[in-house]
């Protein structure tokens, strides 16, 4: 795998629209909901350097942009999602490293923080400091959640008064960084994302 990571650049806005297809594909193979982002807005972040792109040989490899909110004292790495082609390589913890570390840079003493129902996503942000954390000590900006209308577990979330949904929230804390370490346990996850699947969709 020759895969280069780059910040995203208006030179890559060619690959939105294949960017957007990627992440529905994978969404309904996963059969999980996903907040649907369209080419106009992937290119956005491209223009405003709040992207991450990894490419081959220029073939689009994988895709993760940057959100901030609250004046960047809140910043969310979303969207990631890698190429059927270029899976089950570690280009996925490769490109999150990557757009973790440049938030960091971009947006100094900012929590980052992501929600979602992926166990292999949870374990890459588990090992880079995120722990699991309940919607209340994410953003409280009603632009966030307003861009998981696109998500078919959009109505979960409204019933729940936005305090809970399918997704788990995971938050990283700069000021606690050096607290003790939580350990990743997938079992453990994903019995408890089995009880809330029971639970919300009651």
């Amino acid at each position: 795998m020759n895969v280069t990571i780059y910040i995203a650049q208006k030179e890559h806005y060619k690959f939105a629209q294949e960017i957007c297809d990627t992440m529905e594909a994978s969404a309904l193979l996963r059969g999980t909901g996903i907040a649907k982002r369209s080419p106009e807005y992937i290119q956005k972040k491209m223009e405003n350097n709040d992207a991450i792109i990894a490419l081959e040989n220029g073939k689009f490899a994988g895709f993760c942009y940057i959100e901030s909110w609250e004046h960047g004292q809140f910043v969310a790495n979303s969207g990631l999602i890698v190429h059927p082609d270029f899976r089950h390589l570690g280009l996925a913890k490769k490109i999150k490293k990557k757009v973790f570390e440049y938030s960091q840079e971009k947006y100094p003493g900012a929590k980052i923080f992501g929600i979602t129902t992926g166990l292999a996503v949870m374990k890459i942000n588990s090992d880079l400091g995120y722990k699991p954390v309940p919607f209340s000590e994410l953003t409280t900006d009603p632009t966030f959640w307003a861009g998981c209308k696109g998500c078919t577990n959009y109505d979960i979330l409204e019933r729940k008064e936005f305090k809970m949904c399918l997704c788990t929230g995971m938050l990283y804390d700069p000021e606690n960084k050096k607290t003790e370490e939580v350990k990743f346990n997938k079992k453990v996850l994903t019995r408890l994302k089995q009880i809330k699947q029971t639970f919300l969709k009651k």
